[in-house]
């Protein structure tokens, strides 16, 4: 009994640091007083103020744009160099495997740098070398998410499928697709969590006039955080809480259909 409470004690104090902080934030995101120690009354007005400021609405879309184009092209090149990977002999596929996991594994600012001294001696630095730099690191994501989903799947089925008649495409569609499907997703959602947060490989990758919300972030934090980044921080939070829900519900109701 003594063992009981203090496992549910000690996973309560862990969510309660996990999550406390996004509690103050949320709330510091009605605070009507600009201090962080003092409430003020409740209010929106930040929310308000908020998209009306016309540098937050633009790092806001240029995150965006470039959080779903990486995520779209990576889940989509990501798939193919699975499958790709899947169909390989042992020996080949332990090579890529291995150079898969060397941008997981390497620290973020030497990944940033070395991208930067690339970028800077064919092009110039701006949205589109942000753009392939996220690309380059959302597709080992997909690729670890996809891969365990194939190896899941039966070969034979998918043969059996094409002496039948159908073509690989159909075939592919039909069979192999439903399999894989939830890890496509995950690896999707994988790479805009990634993407949308990341800060040191964007800083080094960015020119003059790109900003992110995390690069917009740190300029901030040097001036003194404004009462609109917690409202924005707010509507982040909300919004992946949002898209968990979405994803658990349709898992639980793929579940209860095949029962």
């Amino acid at each position: 009994m003594v063992k009981k409470y203090s496992s549910r004690i000690y996973l309560a104090i862990i969510f309660l640091f996990l999550y406390l902080p996004i509690m103050v934030l949320i709330v510091l995101s009605f605070n009507d007083s600009k201090s962080r120690v003092v409430w003020g009354g409740f209010t929106g007005k930040w929310y308000v103020s908020m998209l009306q400021n016309e540098t937050i609405m633009e790092s806001f879309a240029t995150t965006l744009q470039i959080t779903l184009t990486a995520s779209i092209l990576a889940t989509v090149i990501g798939t193919l160099a699975a499958i790709g990977i899947q169909a390989m002999r042992r020996k080949g596929r332990a090579i890529l495997l291995g150079a898969t996991n060397i941008p997981l594994l390497n620290a973020d600012i030497v990944t940033g740098i070395s991208m930067m001294l690339l970028f800077v001696r064919f092009t110039k630095l701006g949205f589109s070398t942000v753009l392939i730099a996220h690309l380059t690191f959302d597709i080992p994501y997909v690729i670890l998410n996809v891969l365990p989903k194939l190896n899941a799947t039966s070969k034979s089925a998918y043969e059996a499928a094409l002496d039948l008649g159908a073509s690989p495409l159909y075939a592919f569609y039909k069979i192999v697709w439903p399999d894989i499907r939830p890890g496509v997703f995950s690896g999707f959602l994988m790479a805009v969590t990634m993407s949308l947060d990341d800060f040191s490989i964007t800083y080094f990758t960015k020119g003059a006039g790109v900003n992110t919300l995390s690069t917009m972030l740190y300029t901030e934090l040097r001036k003194g955080i404004r009462p609109e980044m917690y409202a924005l921080s707010t509507l982040l939070f909300l919004i992946a809480l949002a898209l968990l829900f979405i994803m658990n519900y349709g898992s639980s109701r793929k579940n209860e259909i095949n029962n």
